[in-house]
């Protein structure tokens, strides 16, 4: 059984804080992965979200570890292999890759490494580009209008260009193959929401209210982010 296999493997048999914290710990290096509240990834409706509902190269939101914290969802369409990364502080981790049928689907914290830049209801800055941006390097990646910094999520967010100093921290999935579902499980890589939320303390009173540093936990809405967002700033 290769690496990712045996991941899946471990996550699915996990019930209870400690046989998760024991699979989690399989992406154990230098960074550590982090617990959080295991979320079940639902759509609109309630209902469990079908990984192969999502459409390829599209932009999806969910928020997770915490209420105001956004997460980018996407299948790439191409398998996402394991790749080694660092943190801005250079701990050294290893992104376990893509996961699915497909070994396509990936998520990513939504919230910029250089500026903290966020997807909002009324408007978003950063987006997955399907087609590349006016200052694009190439397809397929996350773009920051605010600075251009740019992501590639097929290489786990690692930054491509612009002033980003670590890559997009990941939110790890765990894909049940039998009923074809997604559950976030932690996260892996640098995390930055003590500094988010210290940044946007006052917005986020106004646009969450009091539940905004509340953890994530038993499942998370998917939507769209063209659904979720009012405007999506293109450069």
């Amino acid at each position: 059984m290769d690496r990712r296999s045996f991941l899946e493997s471990c996550t699915a048999r996990a019930a209870g804080a400690g046989g998760l914290a024991a699979a989690l710990a399989a992406w154990q290096g230098p960074v550590q992965a982090r617990t959080h509240g295991r979320a079940l990834l639902v759509d609109e409706r309630g209902d469990p979200l079908k990984a192969a509902s999502l459409k390829p190269r599209t932009n999806y939101v969910f928020h997770y570890p915490f209420e105001a914290t956004p997460v980018f969802l996407l299948d790439l369409g191409k398998a996402a292999a394991p790749v080694a990364l660092s943190s801005k502080a250079g701990g050294v981790y290893q992104w376990p890759g893509g996961v699915g049928a497909r070994r396509s689907i990936v998520a990513f914290s939504a919230i910029c490494s250089h500026q903290l830049v966020y997807p909002t209801r009324d408007v978003s800055f950063i987006s997955f580009r399907a087609q590349r941006a006016q200052r694009g390097l190439q397809d397929d990646l996350i773009h920051c209008c605010a600075d251009h910094s740019q992501y590639d999520p097929a290489r786990g967010a690692e930054v491509l260009s612009g002033p980003a100093t670590q890559p997009l921290c990941a939110v790890l999935l765990n894909h049940d193959a039998r009923a074809d579902t997604l559950t976030a499980v932690g996260t892996l890589g640098g995390e930055l929401f003590d500094e988010f939320f210290r940044k946007y303390e006052v917005k986020l009173s106004l646009d969450v209210g009091s539940n905004a540093k509340r953890p994530v936990a038993g499942q998370a809405t998917v939507r769209e982010l063209d659904r979720f967002c009012r405007n999506l700033v293109r450069c």
